[in-house]
């Protein structure tokens, strides 16, 4: 059977059989399984942390692409946040039936602790985020938003104290153009697989995305190795060569 057809069933009628189409609608996605460290702690302990730190631990254990692309940047410099996935699809789309509908269903979908990440499929005309749905997403708890498309009522959302990272500014709202297709399911931007439930970790240097079953593991080795670079940069300061340094197991 062709996979773009709408399952049917055949029912039974005084007249005969009457074929009925019927929607197709996706399996839930599976549920987020619990970690060892509370989520609260864990999105603590990795904001006392810095992007560079982790991607390099997930460097070690052979993960090389998990930095989302380096056009993503914070509207402020000095925002620094980590979080739980909360995944969002979209795409062109100048179909707006039903679409407020949709958008409010998924922010009341929104949990604490949350990132949005937006997958826009390479949009460069809308914005996926302003003023209105940061005020909802702060309600729900959220903890930030990471976009790879834009923003709008920039000043607005700077006022409400809200993390966002994105590719870029615009006045655009995406109504009329581009809507979401789906939420909470796995997404990819740039060449990083993003599920819901990954712990997404952003600062100036852009977002990491840290898988759920390396979380507990990938954050206290990147604590262990923060220590470790202080104890560097102090021999440094000491006034040993590089040489030295690297001779005592330090790096650059």
């Amino acid at each position: 059977m062709c996979k773009s057809r709408p399952r049917c069933a055949w029912t039974a009628a005084p007249t005969g059989l009457t074929f009925t189409p019927m929607t197709y609608q996706p399996p839930p996605p599976p549920p987020i399984q619990p970690l060892a460290i509370d989520t609260a702690e864990l999105c603590r302990r990795y904001e006392a942390l810095f992007t560079g730190l982790v991607n390099d631990v997930l460097r070690e254990r052979g993960l090389l692409r998990q930095a989302l692309p380096s056009a993503i940047m914070p509207l402020e410099r000095d925002m620094r946040k980590a979080g739980v996935a909360f995944t969002i699809k979209g795409m062109k789309d100048r179909n707006v039936e039903g679409e407020m509908q949709q958008r409010a269903a998924m922010l009341e979908a929104l949990r604490e602790h949350c990132i949005v990440v937006w997958d826009t499929t390479g949009d460069d005309t809308s914005a996926q985020w302003g003023e209105v749905m940061t005020r909802a997403a702060i309600r729900a708890g959220c903890r930030g938003a990471v976009i790879d498309g834009g923003v709008r009522d920039t000043q607005l959302v700077l006022e409400q104290n809200f993390a966002v990272w994105c590719r870029y500014r615009t006045s655009n709202a995406m109504l009329g153009r581009f809507r979401m297709v789906g939420y909470q399911l796995p997404v990819r931007i740039g060449e990083v697989d993003v599920n819901p439930g990954d712990i997404v970790f952003a600062d100036i240097d852009g977002a990491v995305i840290v898988p759920r079953p390396l979380a507990c593991d990938v954050l206290e080795r990147a604590e262990a190795l923060r220590g470790q670079e202080q104890q560097v940069k102090g021999w440094i300061d000491q006034g040993m060569s590089a040489r030295e340094v690297v001779d005592r197991g330090g790096y650059f």
